[in-house]
């Protein structure tokens, strides 16, 4: 059985922490899935880890749903939450409820994820009346980058943290299982989710959300280029990675690969007459 939405909120009631990790891929969300992590979100984060975009903007349906498939079928016990890329609710609520059913009927996630507050609130509500679990996301939201001015912590002023909390709360009315914080304050993040009946998942939010995730790339050391502050790095594959490729090259240059151990045999009788015819 997979964990289901009502196992989360009972995880912030219990006071037990959440833990939530990206994956992109068939063999990375097997790996998580085995490790026992809850809830896992097909970030459209892809579009630069995996498409190599500059941010999440150009990502689209198709794209998202192409992962999530494989997120899905690498999966048997997380909670799979699609995350829906840049315009695909904002236009108007027909097109945000059949872009969601396209996530739960082709991707085969349980759950979709929307940026925004009070401002897709209604869609929220809309979406999870159809009977689609939502997972919210305040604060910095990578698809409104452009207009945020950069990758900046959010809330900071009186009249921002007054929104931020108020986008919170309508996302709570609106029927949210879940919301994610991003690059909000520690001390509001906390307010927040003292507020809210609902969890509170955080990335570069502080230790006082219910929860918190990572982009397991970050989380794995696999890019050396950029350290994101909120993140650490558990391990540095990308080193590891680099070498074990060094080394294979060499072998193969060298003829010491691949050996007797790394090959397959016939009778010597059949190659005689292959020879001879």
């Amino acid at each position: 059985m997979r964990v289901s939405i009502n196992e989360i909120k009972e995880m912030k009631l219990k006071k037990e922490k959440i833990v939530m990790l990206t994956a992109y891929d068939y063999s990375t969300a097997k790996l998580v899935d085995e490790a026992g992590v809850p809830l896992i979100l097909v970030g459209d984060s892809l579009g630069m880890v995996m498409l190599g975009y500059e941010s999440t903007i150009p990502v689209t349906m198709d794209e998202m749903i192409h992962h999530t498939k494989a997120v899905v079928r690498g999966t048997k016990q997380a909670l799979v939450i699609g995350d829906m890329p840049f315009m695909t609710y904002h236009t108007n609520i027909s097109d945000a409820l059949r872009n969601a059913a396209r996530f739960i009927q082709e991707g085969g996630a349980r759950a979709v994820k929307l940026e925004g507050g009070v401002n897709v609130a209604e869609t929220v509500k809309r979406i999870v009346e159809c009977g689609i679990p939502v997972m919210g996301h305040i604060g910095l939201t990578p698809q409104s980058i452009h207009q945020l001015g950069g990758y900046k912590v959010q809330g900071k002023t009186p009249e921002a943290a007054e929104r931020l909390l108020k986008d919170a709360r309508a996302l709570e009315q609106a029927g949210t299982f879940a919301v994610v914080l991003e690059l909000v304050p520690a001390p509001l993040s906390r307010l927040i989710t003292q507020k809210l009946s609902i969890p509170t998942i955080g990335i570069g939010a502080g230790p006082d959300c219910d929860g918190q995730v990572q982009v397991i790339s970050d989380l794995l050391g696999l890019f050396s280029d950029f350290v994101p502050k909120h993140a650490k790095q558990y391990a540095k594959l990308a080193g590891t990675i680099r070498a074990a490729l060094a080394d294979h090259i060499a072998e193969v240059k060298a003829g010491s690969f691949p050996t007797a151990e790394h090959s397959s045999t016939i009778d010597e009788s059949l190659l005689e007459e292959l020879a001879r015819a």
